[in-house]
């Protein structure tokens, strides 16, 4: 059955590169007016997809933008960053910087979109939070306390505001092909220690991820919030290494079991 946002207006913060543009492409794709939110402008746009400058660490900014678009029916609080380094050697800005974006821009994002939502008792908030909500990768503490913290937002967020008939959910990548990650992509030999871990033996792509963000916030999903949907090929149900040369095979960027 197809995904039909026919008449809904969406906003997406931090759409205009990486997941944050193939959600947007993917919910114009489905019907919906999409407005992107982002420092800076995405590569193109169409009829379907609108460009409003803003940074979601400014709640002045971010009100003005989002009520710019009017009535929005879906909201998806997407902007992010990542800074890199061990937990002994994160500075205080990097600490600041990466908790702005990541947790507080979705607080606000969250928190705006509520309150516009709530006067007419509809709509869907999809947050895209990630696997490193649920462990400790190294050299990320600051990345993986805000993706943490965000199911904190989710639950409480969902909690509040289903009386309201609000939903609030999130979609949680793994490791998906985008320009932040294209580096470690092309590299083979990380890549194959690390898709040994992943059971589809493979990495994600963003249209991958933007898929179920359009299920969130579609109608097919209308009895579902709170929810945090593992968009990761299945590396988060894998203790262990699934895939060895004994049955299977790594060629290029990707493991297939051996013909039997």
């Amino acid at each position: 059955m197809q995904l039909d946002l026919t008449g809904k207006t969406a906003l997406v913060t931090g759409g205009s590169s990486g997941i944050g543009q193939a959600i947007a492409r993917a919910l114009a794709g489905a019907g919906a007016q999409v407005t992107i939110l982002d420092r800076n402008a995405p590569p193109e746009l169409n009829a379907e997809l609108k460009f409003l400058p803003a940074d979601v660490t400014d709640r002045g900014a971010l009100t003005a933008a989002m009520e710019a678009c009017g009535a929005l029916d879906i909201v998806v609080a997407n902007a992010g960053i990542v800074r890199h380094g061990a937990l002994t050697e994160t500075t205080d800005e990097e600490w600041r910087d990466t908790l702005a974006v990541n947790l507080t821009g979705v607080f606000l994002t969250v928190q705006l979109a509520a309150r516009a939502m709530r006067r007419r008792r509809s709509g869907a908030i999809v947050i895209t939070a990630s696997t490193n909500s649920f462990d400790g990768e190294a050299d990320l503490t600051a990345y993986n306390a805000t993706k943490a913290g965000m199911l904190g937002i989710l639950h409480t967020a969902a909690n509040e505001l289903g009386p309201y008939g609000i939903r609030v959910n999130a979609v949680c990548p793994g490791f998906i092909r985008t320009p932040l990650t294209a580096e470690a992509f092309a590299t083979p030999e990380f890549v194959r220690e690390y898709f040994r871990h992943v059971p589809l033996g493979r990495g994600g792509e963003p249209a991958e991820v933007a898929n179920a963000v359009v299920f969130l916030a579609s109608e097919m999903a209308s009895y579902i919030t709170g929810a945090a949907l593992v968009v990761d090929g299945g590396q988060m149900a894998a203790k262990f290494g699934v895939w060895n040369e004994r049955n299977a095979q790594f060629h290029i960027d990707r493991w297939t079991l051996n013909a039997e």
